[in-house]
């Protein structure tokens, strides 16, 4: 019987993303018994590698901030907001609860970032920067955040395209989100960074201040199209490029008719848009943000493409490039999924979480921070790294 994946795993999902994004566990008295979780000690020694880790990326982020408040960059509040994200999560809770000043400076600048439209955002890349500042602000806990969360969903709902004959699911970027203002044209990485930010805070969606502010209501179904049209999955994309060879089959491309990871000629002669690791998370992620069932032939196909490229050497399909951003997407996406291995091509089956937890404790610098030598989508900037490998460990811990 068919059921959504939100019905179909309502018990265990809900509390466990509570505890992945924003619970600390100090009421179980003491750090090991916090870490050792449900689990009891079976996974408590390599669970004490990972808090070690993190508390490691955070000690190194905190000597980071700007005296302003800002990480990074003042311009792109979305990586002071990655990094707030990375200390709410902190599994034993160590800055949730209480937070300090410099976190508290953090969230002021973040905050000073909202414009009167009620985006999140400095000059320029508006979902990005409002999409990952409002988790931030979400995973705070504080309700003095909630009135900014709110102009904010409406703010990226008015984002969604609607490019050829408006209320027409005419364009194959019509459903879609791009990074916002002059780069408006859809992509997959920022519709997927839009809808976690609105599944997160669609409890929002039915208060009294957001009908006096003329709350929006994202089009769905035109998003699961702009979803769809970037899936190699025939039958469901109805795009002439997509394609069901074996080596694309389920995968997903950056946008409708462009792939990162570029084109490939098959046996047949027809040429091939290419799928690629991260952007196929991107996809999982989206489809279940937008509320799919977990046995869809989409999302199916796209579990069974990063299932068939499972690997922790490079971002499948594009090398280096993006490496971190690939680690993040796939502790959400496989956490968030439900599952606990992977089944390979030879049939062996792999524990995602201890090996990626391996492999992001081999690659911290002494210092405690994580950079790609690969600049690709800013990842040569270690605070963006740091929070990205430090957000993936803290989700795979409350999994071990």
């Amino acid at each position: 019987m068919q059921r959504k994946i939100l019905k179909t795993v309502m018990s265990w999902v809900l509390p466990a993303l509570m505890i992945i994004f924003c619970t600390g566990l100090n009421a179980l008295g003491g750090e090991a018994r916090a870490l050792a979780g449900a689990g009891g000690d079976r996974d408590l020694s390599l669970k004490m590698e990972v808090q070690h880790a993190i508390e490691r990326g955070l000690r190194w982020l905190r000597s980071r901030q700007d005296m302003k408040g800002f990480w990074s960059q003042p311009d792109h509040p979305a990586l002071s907001g990655l990094v707030l994200t990375a200390y709410m999560g902190d599994p034993v809770g160590n800055y949730k609860a209480n937070p300090p000043e410099f976190i508290k400076k953090g969230y002021e600048y973040v905050a000073r970032c909202a414009k009167p439209d009620g985006g999140i955002y400095v000059r320029d890349l508006a979902n990005y920067n409002t999409s990952v500042s409002m988790m931030a602000l979400q995973v705070s806990g504080d309700s003095v955040y909630r009135p900014l969360l709110k102009r904010a969903r409406n703010f990226l709902m008015g984002l969604q395209g609607d490019f050829n004959e408006k209320g027409k699911i005419d364009s194959p970027y019509d459903g879609g989100i791009g990074y916002g203002g002059r780069y408006s044209h859809s992509d997959m990485s920022n519709t997927m960074f839009a809808l976690e930010a609105l599944y997160y805070t669609r409890y929002l969606k039915g208060d009294s201040e957001a009908g006096r502010i003329g709350a929006r209501e994202l089009n769905w179904a035109a998003a699961v199209r702009f979803i769809e049209r970037c899936q190699n999955l025939p039958g469901y994309n109805d795009q002439p490029w997509a394609s069901d060879d074996p080596q694309n089959k389920g995968g997903f491309v950056y946008f409708p008719g462009n792939s990162k990871a570029g084109k490939m000629t098959l046996p047949s002669g027809r040429i091939a848009l290419r799928s690629y690791g991260s952007i196929s998370y991107a996809g999982l992620l989206s489809y279940i943000y937008a509320d799919m069932d977990r046995n869809d032939p989409r999302v199916r196909a796209v579990f069974d493409w990063l299932q068939r490229n499972y690997t922790l050497d490079e971002n499948p399909g594009m090398g280096p490039q993006g490496l971190f951003y690939y680690y993040h997407t796939m502790a959400k996406a496989l956490s968030l999924y439900g599952c606990r291995t992977l089944t390979l091509q030879d049939g062996r089956r792999v524990d995602w979480r201890r090996g990626l937890v391996m492999k992001l404790l081999n690659l911290q610098a002494p210092e405690g921070f994580w950079v790609n030598e690969n600049g690709r989508w800013w990842e040569r900037d270690p605070v963006l790294v740091t929070s990205y490998a430090v957000i993936a460990l803290e989700i795979i811990s409350r999994g071990l």
